[in-house]
């Protein structure tokens, strides 16, 4: 294998391993630059960083290009490094590093950036294996999801808990006892209902001391009961408790608060079996209403919802 100094007149090679390198990527946010309007960039680079070849018995293997950090003095920054699929595990990304490697100690330089796309698990499982490691994430989002988050107030949050018996005094002196310990400004109305479920609505709504009132009920009284929700007008969210134990939880947009590993994000997806043992609702109907989606808007209007699942347990929505 040889690695030799891209130069000028390397131009149609160049843009079609640029070209190449955009395919293996996949799509990115935006719209990509015509590749003619590249070259001016790739000349930048040949002329005053890193640009080089990778060559064996006349075919070209791949291509690396360094820039000199201007504003980092002790570091280079590799802005493409690209292997052709029949080239790869042959260690051309290797020999491609060194000649950038090289050329930046030659000027003083001390440290080497690239970036990298998140789901690029190849690339990166090559990168850690060298000794990078992650120093900063770029974030994406479009201008249409963001505006409808900062030009407004949240939604609307409401809910109630609902514990299973038709014994309102009951549950009337429990939440007296326990709800100053949970929300000391907070009241309550506790509404018998016509199914067997006692419906506790906490005033003002607050997601977090309805949370902690569900679970002290569910110990205090022994029973089964239900934290459901609408939260900022965009997601649903149940606690389901047994004996003060949580034993299952649901919420409509698993990363709606963050983003989450996929086991955790399984785990906020209703358990249809739980769910029929203890409300007696049809699994089936679990499976189909009490769905999760990426987003709110793959998925019916939260306060729709919410009616949904509160009908297929028998509660009072």
């Amino acid at each position: 294998m040889n690695i030799r100094a891209a130069t000028l007149e390397d131009r149609e090679l160049m843009l079609q391993l640029l070209l190449e390198l955009e395919d293996s990527i996949g799509p990115s946010i935006g719209d990509a630059p015509d590749v003619d309007d590249e070259w001016p960039v790739i000349e930048e680079v040949i002329r005053g960083g890193v640009a080089a070849i990778a060559e064996a018995d006349g075919e070209v293997l791949g291509y690396v290009l360094g820039r000199m950090a201007d504003q980092r003095p002790d570091v280079v920054h590799v802005t493409d490094l690209y292997v052709r699929e029949a080239a790869r595990r042959r260690g051309v990304a290797k020999a491609l590093l060194d000649v950038v490697v090289d050329a930046a100690r030659a000027q003083g330089r001390a440290h080497l950036t690239l970036d990298v796309m998140s789901d690029n698990h190849e690339a990166l499982a090559v990168y850690r294996r060298l000794g990078f490691a992650e120093i900063e994430k770029k974030l994406a989002v479009s201008l249409e999801s963001l505006a409808t988050r900062v030009s407004g107030a949240p939604g609307e949050s409401f809910g109630a808990v609902h514990v299973q018996t038709d014994d309102a005094p009951h549950v009337e002196t429990a939440v007296a006892n326990y709800l100053p310990r949970v929300g000391r400004t907070a009241g309550a109305s506790v509404t018998a209902a016509p199914n067997g479920w006692t419906r506790v609505a906490v005033e003002p709504f607050d997601r977090e001391v309805q949370r902690k009132l569900a679970q002290e009920l569910s110990d205090r009284l022994g029973a089964v009961v239900v934290s459901l929700a609408v939260e900022y007008g965009a997601v649903v969210h149940f606690l389901l408790y047994e004996r003060n134990r949580m034993v299952d939880e649901y919420l409509s947009v698993p990363a709606y608060y963050g983003e989450l590993p996929s086991g955790d994000a399984l785990a906020l997806r209703a358990n249809p079996t739980v769910v029929s043992r203890l409300t007696g609702a049809d699994p089936a109907r679990v499976r189909a209403v009490a769905r999760t989606a990426d987003t709110a808007g793959e998925l019916p209007p939260a306060p729709e919802l919410y009616a949904q699942i509160a009908e297929l347990m028998g509660l009072q929505a």
